[in-house]
C-alpha cells in the first residue's frame, strides 16, 4: 500500500495512458497532481483512478486540459471546492466519479457538453443550487446518474423529455417536488430508482406503477406520497417507509428480498402476504412496523426460510406468537407495541436471534430459561411493559454478547442474579461489529429509557450497553458482582423492593452515564466510590433509607435536589448541613423514620377500625334479607313513635 505524496517525477511520464492508484493512503493536493499530469501527458492519459485515498485540495482548470481522458474516479477522498467548468472540455469522458468528497458550489452547466458521458456519480457531497434541463441537454448516452445526498433542486417543465435512457437514477435528498417527477415516465430501461426524501407529495401516479420495466431497487422513502398500492413490480428491494400510503398491503414479486413499508397507514391483515405461497420464498427483510395492521399473526411462515429480519412493531396485532415463526432462521424479531398475549412459544429457541423485542404487549408467564441457550448471538432483549412473572433465569448470564437487557415494568420477583458478572460484552472492552445495519439508511432500532427519558435508538444502538430491571418486585441486595460490568452505560433498578447497601465498588463502573436506584429500601451511606463516575449525567437515589453525607464530586453535586429526596441525606446539593448533630430528615411519604411509622400506623388503625365497624353493621343488612326487613320495620316504628311525641308537644 502506497503512503504519502506522489513524487514530482510524475510529470515526466509523457506516454502514460492509464494510472490506477486506488485504495492507497496517498496524501497531498489534487491540484498538484493535475498540474503535474497536464505538463507532459495531456494527449496520452485516458484513465485516472485515484479513488479511496486521502487527497485534499481543490479541482483546478487543468482537469479540462487532459483532452483524451475517458475515465476519471476520485471518489472517497477529501477533495473540496467547486467542480471546475473546464470539465466540459473533456469530450471523450465516459465515466466521472467524485462521490463521497467535500465538493461544494453549484453543478456546472458545462456538464451538458459531455456527449460521451455514460456514468455520472457525485453523490455524498455538498453541492447546492438549481439544476436545469440544460445540464442534461447533450447527455444522450447517460445510463447511470448517481447524485444522492447533495443540496440540489431540480424542477423541470412538466413537458420535459430527457435526452437519456438511464438504467440507474439516484437523486435522494434532492428537492424534486412537490409533484411526482413526470419526466420519469419516459425512462423505459430504469432498474434502480432512488428519489427518497425529495419533498414529493400527492397520490402515486398510476403510470408509475405500470411502467414496463421491472425495478431491481426502488426507494421512495421519506416523502409525503399517499394512496393505495395494489402490486409492486420490484425484483430485489422496495423501500417505501415514512410516507402516507394506505389500504391493504400490496402484492409483491415472488423473488423480492427486502420489503420496507415502515411508518405508513397500511391496514388490514397479514394473511394474504404471509400465507401466499408465491411470496416470501427469498424474502430476507420484512419491515411493516408503525402501520395499522390488525388481527393475528398467521401461522404459515414455514416457506419464509430466508427471512432474517421481521419487524411488525407498533401495529394493532393481537393473539399469540405463532409457533411457525420459530421454524425459520430469524435474527431479529420485533413485535413491540401491539396487543399480543400468551406465553412465548418454545419454538423460538430454534432461531438465531440477535435481537428480541416484545415490549409493550400483554405477554405473560415466566421469562423462559431457553432464552439463554444460544449464548453466542443475542445482543438485545427487551420484554419491557408486559405481564411476565417469576424469577430472572440464570441462563441469561450465558449470553456473552448481550448489550441491552430490558425487563422493566413486569411482575418479576426474586433476586438479581450474581452471575450477571458473566455478561462478557458488558464487562469487557472488545471490538463490536456494526450489527445494527440493515440496508441503505436502515438500522435496527429499539425503544429505550435512558437518562430518565424514552427515545428510539437506531444507528447509535450499537453504542448502548444497558440493564433496566425497574418497576418489578425484585428483593434482596444489589449484588456487588454487578460492578464488574465496567462497560455498562446505564443501570436502572428503580421501583423495586431492594434492601441493603449500595455496593462499595460501584465506582468501578467508570463509563456509567445513567444510574437510577430510586424507590427501593436501600440503606446506609452513598459509597464514596460514586465520586469516580465522571461521565454520570443522570443519577437518582430518591425515596430510600439512605443516610449520611453526599460524597463530594463534580458530578454528584450537579444534580437537582429531587435526585436525593426521601432519604436522610445531608450536604450539597441539599441545603441540610451535615455539621448539625440532629439534622431534620427530608423523608417524604416513605415511612422510613420511626416517628413517621407511628403516625402512619395510627392513621392505619383509625381507618381499619372505621371500616371494620361500618361493615360490621352494614354487611349483615346488605346480605341477609330478613335482617334488612326487620331493621327497616324497627326504623319505621321508631319514626312513628317520634312523630306522635312531637305532635303531642305541639298541642
Amino acid at each position: 500500500m502506497l503512503e504519502g505524496r506522489l513524487p514530482t517525477s510524475l510529470e515526466y511520464l509523457c506516454k502514460l495512458k492509464e494510472m490506477d492508484l486506488s485504495y492507497n493512503k496517498i496524501e497531498g493536493g489534487i491540484s498538484e497532481i493535475l498540474q503535474s499530469l497536464s505538463r507532459c501527458c495531456l494527449g496520452s492519459l485516458e484513465s485516472l483512478d485515484m479513488s479511496n485515498n486521502q487527497l485534499s485540495g481543490h479541482l483546478t482548470y487543468q482537469l479540462g486540459q487532459i483532452k483524451n481522458l475517458s475515465y476519471l474516479s476520485l471518489a472517497q477522498n477529501k477533495i473540496s471546492g467547486p467542480i471546475p467548468s473546464s470539465i466540459g472540455e473533456l469530450s471523450s469522458l465516459k465515466f466521472f466519479d467524485v462521490s463521497e468528497n467535500q465538493l461544494n458550489g453549484t453543478f456546472p452547466l458545462s456538464f451538458g457538453q459531455l456527449e460521451s458521458l455514460e456514468t455520472l456519480d457525485f453523490r455524498n457531497n455538498l453541492l447546492e443550487g438549481v439544476v436545469l434541463e440544460t445540464h442534461f441537454s447533450n447527455l444522450t448516452r447517460l445510463t447511470t446518474l448517481t447524485a444522492s445526498h447533495n443540496r440540489l433542486r431540480f424542477e423541470p417543465n412538466s413537458s420535459w423529455i430527457p435526452p437519456f435512457q438511464c438504467e440507474t437514477i439516484e437523486l435522494g435528498h434532492w428537492h424534486l417536488g412537490p409533484k411526482f417527477p413526470q419526466w420519469l415516465k419516459f425512462q423505459k430501461k430504469l432498474f434502480v430508482l432512488d428519489i427518497s426524501n425529495a419533498g414529493i407529495s400527492g397520490v402515486m401516479p398510476t403510470w408509475f406503477l405500470n411502467l414496463p420495466t421491472q425495478f431491481e431497487y426502488l426507494n421512495l422513502s421519506f416523502n409525503q406520497l399517499t394512496g393505495g398500492i395494489s402490486y409492486l413490480n420490484v425484483k430485489d428491494i422496495v423501500d417505501l417507509r415514512s410516507n402516507q400510503f394506505r389500504g391493504p398491503l400490496p402484492r409483491v414479486f415472488r423473488n423480492l428480498q427486502h420489503l420496507i413499508l415502515s411508518n405508513n397507514s397500511f391496514s388490514g391483515s397479514l394473511f394474504e402476504l404471509v400465507c401466499n405461497s408465491s411470496s416470501g420464498e427469498l424474502m430476507e427483510v420484512l419491515y411493516i412496523d408503525k402501520n395499522l395492521i390488525s388481527g393475528e399473526i398467521p401461522d404459515c411462515w414455514n416457506h419464509w426460510q430466508d427471512l432474517g429480519l421481521l419487524d411488525l412493531g407498533s401495529n394493532n396485532l393481537t393473539g399469540k406468537i405463532p409457533p411457525s415463526l420459530g421454524h425459520i432462521n430469524l435474527t431479529v424479531l420485533n413485535l413491540r407495541n401491539n396487543s399480543m398475549f400468551g406465553e412465548l412459544p418454545s419454538t423460538l429457541q430454534n432461531s438465531s436471534l440477535v435481537m428480541l423485542d416484545l415490549s409493550e404487549n400483554h405477554f405473560n408467564g415466566s421469562v423462559p430459561a431457553w432464552i439463554g441457550d444460544n449464548s453466542s448471538l443475542l445482543r438485545i432483549i427487551s420484554l419491557r411493559s408486559n405481564n411476565f412473572d417469576g424469577h430472572i433465569p440464570h441462563k441469561i448470564c450465558d449470553l456473552l454478547n448481550l448489550l441491552i437487557l430490558d425487563l422493566a415494568h413486569n411482575n418479576i420477583s426474586g433476586t438479581i442474579p450474581k452471575c450477571f458478572r458473566k455478561l462478557y460484552s458488558m464487562a469487557n472492552r472488545n471490538y463490536r461489529e456494526n450489527y445494527m445495519y440493515v440496508s441503505e439508511g436502515l438500522y435496527l432500532s429499539a425503544l429505550l429509557v435512558l437518562k430518565g427519558r424514552q427515545d428510539e435508538y437506531g444507528a447509535t444502538l450499537g453504542l448502548v450497553t444497558s440493564i433496566d430491571l425497574s418497576t418489578n418486585s425484585l428483593t434482596g441486595e444489589i449484588p456487588k458482582e454487578i460492578a464488574r460490568l465496567v462497560e455498562l452505560r446505564s443501570l436502572n433498578l428503580s421501583g423495586n423492593l431492594l434492601t441493603g447497601n449500595i455496593p462499595d465498588n460501584i465506582g468501578n463502573m467508570k463509563l456509567m452515564e445513567s444510574l437510577d436506584l430510586s424507590m427501593n429500601r436501600l440503606n446506609g451511606e452513598i459509597p464514596l466510590s460514586l465520586s469516580n463516575l465522571n461521565f454520570l449525567n443522570h443519577f437518582n437515589v430518591s425515596y430510600n433509607n439512605l443516610t449520611g453525607q453526599i460524597p463530594t464530586s463534580t458530578q454528584l453535586q450537579s444534580f437537582e435536589n429531587f435526585s436525593y429526596m426521601g432519604n436522610h441525606l445531608c450536604g450539597p446539593p441539599l441545603t441540610k448541613n451535615c455539621s448539625t448533630k440532629d439534622f431534620s430528615t427530608d423523608v417524604e411519604n416513605n415511612g422510613s423514620s420511626g416517628e413517621g411509622s407511628k403516625v402512619n400506623w395510627l392513621y392505619v388503625s383509625i381507618v381499619v377500625g372505621f371500616v371494620m365497624g361500618f361493615w360490621g353493621v352494614v354487611a349483615p343488612l346488605f346480605f341477609i334479607r330478613p335482617w334488612r326487613h326487620a331493621y327497616y320495620r324497627k326504623l319505621d316504628h321508631i319514626y312513628a313513635k317520634l312523630y306522635v311525641f312531637w305532635a303531642n308537644m305541639d298541642m
